[in-house]
């Protein structure tokens, strides 16, 4: 069987062959699926998606008309796919529910002490051979306050280096993780946390209750001199309200990772295009700012790790087995 993979990378398309190799074909394709290239499967049974997949209804009802009945998302997140719509087109949709959670908190790390440390203006300079340290003044992470919004695995992970560091440990979460409260951390309300913190990492997924949990009034309420880091979801920040406060030149920094209408920018070489996303192009000028292309989880090990579960997921549906990445049909 031919499996057809859409927005896949340079770096992962060999990953993916190989991991693929002896058990199905692959056709690997560097676009991502949206209305206009999902009628590019047509006559595919299985195909795999990526994270910045558009799987609205119109792309579901094109793939089911195709002949497509499996669907492989290489992400954890799935706010992209309308799963009802799926369910009612018999589709299933499987996803990777693991992956490793030091990726992300490694690299929401490498933000903040980046924009903590002024490392891309100093690198600027220094390619210059403009050596002066003005404007490059950081501060210690021992001895301040981290806030760590979303406890699990990878919010887990983030709060061990920041115990590293030294740091006092406040969490927010529905459920508190006994690890995090073996480090030490102390679990609040997301309002004093957001008052208290010297850095605010966020580790929740994307659903109703989430989004813009960074609004306006959670941005006035932090610190003037505060860090916030984004590695999880773009819609976890009122980006607009974000400006505004960054504007009025407020906060030590802010590394994002992601970006709420990321989705036909993000993954894409728009260079010699333009954009017209003027709160994004507003946000890139800040010299306390930040911006990556969602690669937070793009390491060798947890890449890989993606490519496995997406090969178990494809070998379990062929073989009629449950899963717990299967989140269409729900059991």
């Amino acid at each position: 069987m031919e499996i057809l993979a859409f927005g896949v990378q340079s770096d992962e398309k060999p990953l993916i062959e190989k991991a693929f190799r002896g058990l199905h074909e692959v056709r690997c394709l560097d676009v991502f699926l949206n209305r206009d290239t999902a009628p590019i499967a047509a006559g595919y049974e299985i195909i795999s998606t990526s994270v910045n997949a558009d799987l609205d209804a119109k792309v579901l009802q094109t793939l089911a008309a195709g002949g497509t009945q499996m669907i492989a998302q290489r992400s954890t997140g799935f706010n992209n796919i309308d799963l009802e719509v799926a369910e009612r087109l018999a589709l299933r949709v499987a996803r990777v529910s693991y992956y490793s959670p030091y990726s992300v908190a490694e690299f929401a790390w490498t933000l903040a002490m980046a924009v903590n440390r002024r490392v891309i203006r100093a690198a600027s300079r220094t390619r210059d051979f403009d050596f002066r340290l003005d404007g490059l003044l950081g501060r210690d992470m021992h001895g301040r306050t981290v806030g760590v919004v979303g406890t699990g695995k990878i919010g887990e992970a983030f709060t061990r280096i920041a115990h590293g560091f030294g740091m006092k440990l406040l969490g927010w979460d529905v459920v508190e993780n006994p690890a995090c409260l073996e480090l030490g951390m102390e679990y609040v309300e997301k309002e004093r946390l957001f008052a208290e913190a010297d850095l605010v990492s966020l580790h929740v997924p994307l659903l109703p209750a989430t989004h813009h949990i960074i609004n306006e009034a959670a941005l006035k309420s932090m610190k003037d001199d505060a860090i916030l880091v984004n590695s999880s979801r773009g819609g976890l920040i009122d980006t607009a309200a974000l400006v505004t406060e960054l504007r009025a030149g407020r906060f030590l920094g802010v590394g994002l990772d992601v970006y709420e209408a990321e989705a036909g920018l993000f993954f894409l070489d728009k260079s010699l295009e333009g954009v017209d996303d003027d709160t994004l192009a507003r946000l890139v000028t800040f010299p306390n700012v930040i911006v990556t292309s969602h690669q937070a989880y793009y390491t060798e090990d947890a890449v890989g790790q993606i490519i496995d579960a997406t090969v178990q997921n494809v070998t379990d549906y062929l073989a009629r087995r449950p899963s717990e990445n299967v989140l269409v049909p729900r059991i």
